[in-house]
C-alpha cells in the first residue's frame, strides 16, 4: 500500500509564488548590502585568472590581489578622468542649451496658445509647474541620500572584490560541502558554466561598446554634430542597459542637433542615423557578440529588465541578463526546473502539440 503523499498542484503554485514574492522581496530591502556583492562577485570571476597567472609565477597571494585590483582601479580611474575631462566641456555648454530650450520652448507655447485656443498665461504656468515638479524630484533629500549611497557602493567593492578573491578556495569548499557527493559533478558544471557565461558575456559587451562608440562618433562627426565623441561614448556606454539604453542615447544627440543646429533636418538625421546604428547592433553585434553566449530568448530578456529595474534600479537592469542566464544554468542542471530552462532559452520550436483551435471530428 502506497501511503506517500502528494501536494495538490495548487499547494505547489502557490509555495512557488509565495517563494519568489520572498526572494524578490529580500532582494529589494537588501539591495544596499547585495549589489556590492554582486559587482564584486562579477569582477572577481573576471580578475580571477590573473590573480591565478601571478599565483603561479610565486607570488603571494596577497600581494597578487592586492597587485590585480590596483591594475584594475587605475584602469579605470584613467577612463573616469578621460571621460571626465570630455564630459566637462559638454556640461560647460549647458547654458547655451537653456537658451536654446527656452526659446523653443516659448514658441511651443506660443503654438499651443494659437492653435489649440489654450490661453498663454494657463500654456506658461502648465509648462512652469512641470518645470519645477522636475526640479523638486532630482533635488530633494532622497535624491542625495541616493549619491550616497552610490558613493558608499564605490567604496564597498574593490572591499567586497579582495575579500572574494583571498578567500575564494573557502566559499567554494563551502559550496561542495552543501551538497551531497552524488550531486558534486552537477554544482562543478552549474559554477564552471556560470564562470564562463559571465567572463564571455562581459568580454563581449565591452567589446560592443568600443564598436557601438566608434560608430556613433563617426556618424555624429561626419554629420557635424556638436561633441560628436563624448556623445558616441555615451551613447556606448549607456547602451549596456538593455532595450532602455539604446532609447537614451538616441534621444541625446537628437537634442544637442536641435540645440545648436538651426535647421531641423539635423535632428532627422541624427535619428534615422542612431536608429540604423542600433539595427546593426541588434541584428549583427549582440546576436554574434553577446547575446550568443547567454542563450535566453527576448521576452525572458525585457521581462528580467523590467524586474531588474524595479528592484535595483539601474544596477538591476545591467545585471539581469547575466543573472537570467545563470538561473537558466541551474534549471537546465535539475530536473524538476528543466521545463523553466527551457522557458528561458533562445530555442523557439516551430509548433507545439498544445492547440487552443477545437479540431472538428
Amino acid at each position: 500500500m502506497d501511503n506517500s503523499y502528494k501536494v495538490p498542484f495548487y499547494a505547489k503554485t502557490a509555495l512557488i509564488f509565495i517563494s519568489v514574492f520572498a526572494f524578490v522581496y529580500v532582494m529589494y530591502i537588501g539591495r544596499d548590502i547585495i549589489i556590492p556583492i554582486v559587482y564584486a562577485t562579477v569582477f572577481a570571476i573576471l580578475l580571477n585568472p590573473f590573480v591565478n597567472f601571478l599565483i603561479r609565477k610565486k607570488i603571494s597571494k596577497i600581494i597578487a590581489i592586492t597587485i590585480v585590483v590596483s591594475i584594475m582601479l587605475v584602469i579605470l580611474l584613467i577612463l573616469l578622468y578621460i571621460f571626465y575631462s570630455r564630459l566637462s566641456i559638454f556640461i560647460e555648454s549647458f547654458p547655451q542649451f537653456k537658451i536654446k530650450l527656452d526659446q523653443a520652448s516659448d514658441q511651443f507655447v506660443k503654438w499651443v496658445s494659437q492653435e489649440l485656443n489654450y490661453s498663454r498665461s494657463k500654456t506658461n504656468k502648465l509648462f512652469s509647474d512641470t518645470q519645477s515638479m522636475a526640479i523638486s524630484s532630482y533635488a530633494n533629500s532622497e535624491t542625495l541620500a541616493q549619491l550616497g549611497q552610490i558613493s558608499i557602493t564605490l567604496v564597498l567593492i574593490p572591499v567586497y572584490l579582495f575579500m572574494i578573491l583571498y578567500y575564494k578556495s573557502l566559499l567554494l569548499e563551502f559550496i561542495r560541502k552543501l551538497f551531497r557527493s552524488e550531486h558534486h559533478d552537477a554544482v562543478v558544471s552549474v559554477l564552471s558554466n556560470s564562470k564562463n557565461i559571465i567572463q564571455s558575456y562581459l568580454v563581449g559587451l565591452v567589446f560592443e561598446m568600443m564598436i557601438m562608440a566608434v560608430l556613433n562618433a563617426t556618424a555624429l562627426l561626419l554629420l557635424g554634430i556638436d561633441y560628436a565623441i563624448i556623445l558616441g561614448i555615451l551613447a556606448a556606454v549607456l547602451n549596456i542597459i538593455p532595450y532602455l539604453g539604446g532609447i537614451i542615447g538616441t534621444i541625446l544627440p537628437m537634442i544637442v542637433a536641435f540645440v545648436t543646429k538651426d535647421s531641423m533636418i539635423y535632428v532627422v538625421m541624427v535619428f534615422i542615423v542612431t536608429i540604423i546604428i542600433q539595427f546593426i547592433d541588434n541584428n549583427f553585434i549582440v546576436p554574434k557578440i553577446v547575446a550568443s553566449r547567454v542563450k535566453i530568448n527576448a521576452l525572458i530578456s525585457i521581462i528580467g529588465v523590467l524586474v531588474g529595474g524595479a528592484i535595483w534600479g539601474v544596477s538591476g537592469m545591467f545585471l539581469s541578463i547575466p543573472l537570467i542566464a545563470i538561473l537558466k544554468v541551474i534549471f537546465d542542471h535539475i530536473e524538476p526546473l528543466k521545463p523553466w530552462g527551457f522557458l528561458f532559452g533562445n530555442i523557439v520550436p516551430t509548433s507545439s502539440k498544445f492547440s487552443f483551435i477545437k479540431r472538428k471530428k
